[in-house]
């Protein structure tokens, strides 16, 4: 599971690709507080560069990027918030939320952790690296080590599908982003995250379902974002 627990039925789910709609949304337009003009603004452009990957409908997302740059008049604000814990079996986890309510998220949160333990700020932290997180797809035998070299990124790992997950210090994801198409990748994704340190490995099928289950629970939560598991495999 590695860096970023996806759920498994997400995207053969009917509602899928509204629910990934969904968080698109909120992270342009949180990333176009500061700005509309993605030239000027690194986080926009990655989160365009993601929401056109999902294939997202142009006239969402000129207005998710118009409604976070304050152009629509509208007044509501998404604040982002993290929460630390185990999953069953004593897996950490972190979970990062955008919502526009942070006391009933939080309540909310509370409830989904009572099958496993939900921690205060820093409890699982130190056991995770916080880091820029870049999945590309390689074209024809472009060499990920030769690339990761090349674009500056710190280390790279095989992810799903044949791709590779680049891992960048949190201040070189747009500059890697940018560079790593001239090595001969494309970039499918790219965000900040974390990185489990000793990711668990010896769990049985059982206590693994187990933790599956309580995952997808946290993860069908509407604020929910991201969720990174201390996970191996």
């Amino acid at each position: 599971m590695g860096a970023q627990w996806k759920a498994k039925p997400r995207e053969a789910a009917a509602n899928a690709k509204g629910k990934i709609f969904g968080r698109l949304v909120k992270e342009i337009m949180i990333a176009a507080r500061n700005g509309a003009d993605p030239d000027m603004n690194p986080k926009l452009r990655l989160a365009i560069h993601q929401a056109k990957k999902a294939s997202m409908p142009k006239d969402t997302l000129d207005r998710a990027i118009k409604k976070g740059a304050g152009l629509l008049g509208d007044n509501v604000q998404f604040e982002r918030t993290t929460y630390e814990g185990f999953a069953p079996h004593q897996v950490p986890l972190i979970v990062e939320c955008l919502t526009d309510n942070v006391n009933r998220t939080v309540a909310e949160i509370r409830v989904l952790f009572r099958k496993g333990q939900m921690g205060a700020s820093g409890s699982v932290a130190w056991d995770f690296e916080h880091v820029g997180l870049i999945e590309a797809t390689p074209e024809g035998d472009a060499d990920p080590e030769l690339a990761a070299i090349e674009a500056g990124a710190q280390d790279f790992e095989p992810a799903e599908e044949g791709n590779t997950l680049f891992i960048t210090e949190l201040t070189d994801l747009d500059a890697v982003c940018r560079a790593l198409p001239e090595q001969g990748f494309t970039v499918q994704s790219a965000q900040l995250g974390y990185r489990p340190k000793n990711p668990i490995s010896d769990l049985s099928a059982a206590q693994l379902e187990e933790v599956e289950a309580f995952l997808e629970a946290i993860d069908a939560h509407d604020d929910v974002q991201n969720v990174y598991v201390g996970l191996s495999g």
